[in-house]
């Protein structure tokens, strides 16, 4: 797509040109969509003002000039109209009116026409084409009018719908008023300094400002909120002819598990079988299941699991099934006789239900077998011991149950590939536990399958919606969107979670409105699950489209994307070590580009070829899998043999493979962080890719959430622990990627929020505390209110009112969910957001790991009995301390105002309001403590009761009962006094 440093448009083929200052020509400066000027005049002459790509709206100086021209342009268009001989442009620029009457012509829509022949230049083999054209030579005009596609296959595969104008104008305006209250608010805070409580003063005007610094980072990020729509019949009807095999791109799917003891083999069964359901061609779909833990009891449930899919599998296609989880299918509490028509549905369920209870016990069976290890280890049905009964020090293991085996279902037909993959692991070397499982299965899958897309989930996220694959194909299969598209993220949604979501587990906040901000920018952070990557990102590569950096493009806007032209004299600064990086990924794309034609060699001179090209010192020794990193559209060699194949991928998942290559660095998922995901997201949007925000109306995928407190608060420490190693490590997005000005800066100011998040646990604790200690020691932290004062803080709270109704309104996310979003805010940042950054510190400063055990009560109520579970964990007393001092100090709030008179209550108010707001926003955790039916462990009681005596104990020593004389006073009175 380039040639002599000038992009080739995506439209027409022909390159986009220069412009007057002799630099590419670029209509749209947000995504950098390759388009030449004949196109652009053509796009605006069709009233089509906006980018195809992005949606967003173009330059208004190149509309301008658009608009001055327009008389040549016509003149132009007339004279073409009349010539015999015009080229590709001169179908462009010829009037159509209508999508029907362009398809009245013999060739169809020029447009669409053109955009797919070059679309499949670039990515079929040169020989499959030449076939093509030959066939295509044969057959009459009259059959391929015959066969021409249906009117859905012109149309684009998915569109962007920008919130209305009525609903976004007024949120983005009561956001810049919102500013200018704080900026208001923090002048007067500042020049009013509280003498007689300085230091409780000085405090929370510190936090103060890094509450409104962290509300920046969180808001401005969500300027720009979109909503996108599929179309997945356009999609069938471009790629699924009927008569003609399906030309729908194969998918990898990557499943992950470590203890089947913790991870109930069942459910990762359950995850399998939906993924082998699918409404998806079968020859396309592949399933890796990784058992990072080399469980004999993960590898027999899975043999269980191959035998059960052949009969789930053909009844879910059947009667069109939803879900495909049979676990999670035949637990709803809905009709199953909606929609049904087939008269055998009710005899065949039955039957399906049954067989599916057999399989559980069987599965059950293993479990209860695995509970007690043999002294010499597990034993195979052959006699051989377990390769895995030593979890630290096994070969690896790959075993192919279905697909290659010739497996079939009960009616015959073919079935999706089924992998067992266990990683080798060895005493003394790194094994970036889920980051190096998940390079593990690329490596292997390359090698295997090499599908041009990877999908991976948890082993507790099922497939919901049969059709997600269909969905997120719309985006990247798409010519016009799909190419500079690195993975297209679902959103994440839950089952067993109840209705009041008291700890906020669905995160709908983040979810429905965090991301769909983010999906306006350059897309949404990558958040572990349900996401379907494009294989090349996850090589490092950068997009297809984006210009390499020059000169010129260093004074580019990384805000918006602009040219220089909107910042004179600026320019970006350049980091060396970047640029380094970018000039050995582009010695790299070459190296690429030069062994597209390594199929004319033999296997030495292929093998001798990639050695010369240094290839292994990216991305390891193998040549197979290097090979595969070359083929764009993916699939394995004709020429290649299954046992071969079987070989070299137990070669790549040797422990020593990474050695002294890219891996973890700038391959795969990146390392260096328990949340890899969000570094590996990072990563893809610096080096200029973009992601898409997906959200079918039926949820594509489902999980199971750790819905009881302690369990909860661990997870939320987890990732709070993985931002604070990001923080302290190289991809700090403080500082990381400036070099090519390809990370806008609002998307950068999303990943600094995502990374300093934690930090906010300090001003949060503080902030809590000093209600209670304004009430115990009778001061204040605002001074008397004067009327300017009053009004400032009035607006400032009605502000975030109204900030939070209005986004309540683009969003569609309900008060309540905003709500518990806010609760468990306070809740998570006062107890695991405090711990993950001492943790943090200790870990990658001092090299001090330390663990916070949880130990589990049983749980006796069959619904939602998990959530009454009480865990103790050392998270739970921070917060319990700050709702008993807050507590306490209400209780002496009002007995010292009922001693001194009704002149003290006008200040009571103000100080009981704060200790009222942390109560109110503990209120879920001081409900979650007490469990079920006020059942509360010995240790809070002795914890609560401790601490009361020692705020007892502080009360007595500052004894407001008794108005303290000083004794100079008591002098000066008694010699006044006449005796």
């Amino acid at each position: 797509m380039m040639e002599s440093g000038v992009p080739v448009c995506h439209t027409c083929g022909e390159h986009v040109g220069l412009n007057g200052n002799g630099e590419p020509f670029v209509a749209c400066h947000d995504c950098n969509f390759p388009i030449c000027k004949t196109c652009f005049d053509y796009e605006l002459k069709e009233g089509r003002k906006a980018c195809l790509r992005c949606g967003n709206p173009y330059d208004e100086n190149l509309l301008d000039d658009a608009e001055k021209a327009s008389g040549d342009r016509s003149t132009i268009a007339a004279h073409m109209d009349k010539s015999q001989d015009a080229g590709i442009h001169a179908r462009h620029i010829s009037s159509v009116s209508t999508l029907d009457s362009e398809m009245t012509e013999d060739n169809g829509n020029p447009i669409w026409k053109n955009r797919v022949e070059s679309w499949k230049e670039k990515k079929n083999k040169k020989k499959k084409t030449s076939i093509k054209v030959e066939i295509e030579a044969q057959v009459p005009p009259e059959q391929l009018m015959e066969d021409k596609p249906a009117a859905d296959a012109f149309q684009p595969l998915s569109t962007v719908i920008p919130i209305p104008k009525s609903r976004l104008a007024p949120y983005r305006t009561v956001i810049i008023m919102r500013l200018i209250i704080l900026g208001l608010f923090f002048h007067y805070r500042v020049t009013n300094p509280v003498d007689s409580a300085f230091a409780l003063w000085l405090t929370s005007v510190i936090c103060e400002i890094w509450f409104a610094f962290s509300w920046v980072l969180d808001q401005f990020p969500k300027w720009y909120p979109i909503n996108r729509d599929t179309y997945i019949d356009r999609l069938s009807a471009r790629y699924e002819r009927e008569g003609e095999p399906s030309e729908l791109a194969a998918v990898d799917f990557f499943v992950s598990t470590v203890d089947p003891l913790k991870e109930p083999p069942l459910i990762t069964a359950n995850t399998v079988l939906s993924i082998l359901a699918l409404d998806y061609p079968v020859d396309k779909v592949s399933c890796y299941v990784s058992d990072d833990g080399a469980a004999m009891l993960s590898f027999e449930s899975l043999v269980e699991t191959a035998d059960f899919a052949r009969k789930w599998v053909p009844f879910c296609k059947k009667f069109s099934i939803e879900p495909r989880a049979p676990e999670f299918y035949f637990s709803q509490k809905i009709d199953y006789l909606k929609d049904k028509v087939q008269s055998s549905f009710v005899k065949e369920r039955r039957a399906m239900k049954r067989d599916y209870e057999e399989f559980k016990i069987r599965i059950n069976a293993l479990v209860a077998k695995a509970q007690k290890t043999p002294e010499e280890g597990w034993t195979m049905q052959d006699g051989t011991p377990w390769p895995g009964n030593n979890t630290r020090d096994h070969p690896g293991m790959i075993q192919v149950f279905l697909g290659y085996s010739g497996a079939c279902d009960i009616d015959g037909n073919e079935l999706p590939r089924l992998v067992y993959v266990s990683r080798e692991k060895r005493p003394g070397y790194q094994h970036h536990k889920k980051a190096g499982a998940e390079n593990a299965l690329v490596r292997v899958s390359a090698v295997l399958t090499n599908a041009p897309f990877i999908l991976n989930l948890d082993c507790d996220h099922y497939v919901n919606n049969s059709k997600a694959v269909r969905e997120a194909m719309c985006f990247l299969m798409d010519p016009e969107v799909g190419r500079d598209v690195c993975y297209v993220q679902f959103p994440q949604r839950f089952d067993g979670i109840d209705r009041s979501d008291r700890y906020a587990n669905r995160n709908t906040v983040f979810f429905d409105v965090n991301m769909k901000g983010l999906d306006g920018i350059q897309g949404p952070v990558y958040v572990g699950t349900g996401c379907v990557f494009n294989r090349q990102a996850l090589y490092g590569y950068g997009p297809p489209s984006m210009p390499r950096l020059s000169k010129s493009s260093s004074s580019s806007c990384s805000w918006c994307g602009c040219c220089s032209c909107c910042c004179p004299g600026k320019k970006a600064p350049k980091d060396p070590s970047e640029l380094y990086r970018d000039a050995k990924r582009e010695e790299l794309d070459a190296a690429i580009f030069n062994l597209r034609e390594i199929d004319n060699y033999d296997d030495y001179e292929r093998s001798m070829l990639i050695s010369q090209r240094s290839f292994e010192k990216t991305f390891g020794l193998s040549s197979v899998f290097i090979e595969s990193t070359i083929m764009e559209n993916g699939g394995v060699a004709e020429s290649a043999n299954p046992s071969t194949l079987i070989k070299e991928a137990i070669h790549v998942i040797s422990c020593g493979y990474e050695e002294k290559t890219e891996w973890g660095k700038e391959i795969g998922w990146i390392y260096g962080s328990v949340t890899e995901d969000i570094l590996t997201g990072f990563k893809m949007h610096c080096r200029g890719w973009r992601s898409i925000y997906c959200m079918p109306l039926r949820p594509a995928f489902k999980g199971s959430a750790p819905i009881n407190l302690s369990d909860r608060l661990h997870q939320v420490l987890r990732w709070a622990l993985g931002s604070v190693e990001i923080f302290l490590s190289r991809h700090c997005p403080l500082w990381y990627g400036f070099g090519g000005g390809r990370l806008k800066w609002l998307q950068r100011m999303a990943y600094i929020n995502t990374i300093v998040y934690p930090f906010t646990s300090l001003p949060l604790i503080a902030y809590c505390t000093l209600p209670a200690i304004c009430l115990l020691t009778g001061k204040f932290i605002i001074p008397t209110l004067s009327n300017l004062a009053s009004v400032l803080f009035l607006g400032l709270f009605l502000s975030i009112i109204v900030t939070a109704v209005l986004e309540l309104r683009w969003s569609g996310v309900s008060i309540e969910d905003l709500w518990r979003n806010e609760q468990f805010w306070v809740i998570g940042g006062v107890s695991a957001h405090l711990f993950a950054v001492f943790q943090g510190f200790l870990k990658m400063l001092a090299g001090i790991d330390t663990n916070f055990t949880v130990t589990a009560k049983a749980a006796e109520d069959a619904e939602f009995g998990e959530l009454y579970i009480v865990k103790w964990t050392t998270l739970l007393i921070p917060p319990t301390t700050l709702l008993i001092i807050n507590m306490v100090g209400v209780v002496a709030g009002f007995s010292d105002a009922l001693n001194k008179g009704y002149e003290a209550w006008g200040p009571l108010f103000g100080k009981v309001f704060f200790s009222f707001w942390v109560i109110l926003h503990l209120y879920p955790f001081l409900k979650g403590l007490m469990g079920r039916q006020n059942r509360t462990p010995t240790i809070v009681v002795l914890w609560s009761v401790l601490l009361a005596s020692v705020f007892s104990l502080v009360w007595v020593r500052i004894n407001p009962f008794i108005n303290t004389v000083d004794s100079t006073t008591v002098v000066q009175t008694c010699t006044s006094i006449d005796c």
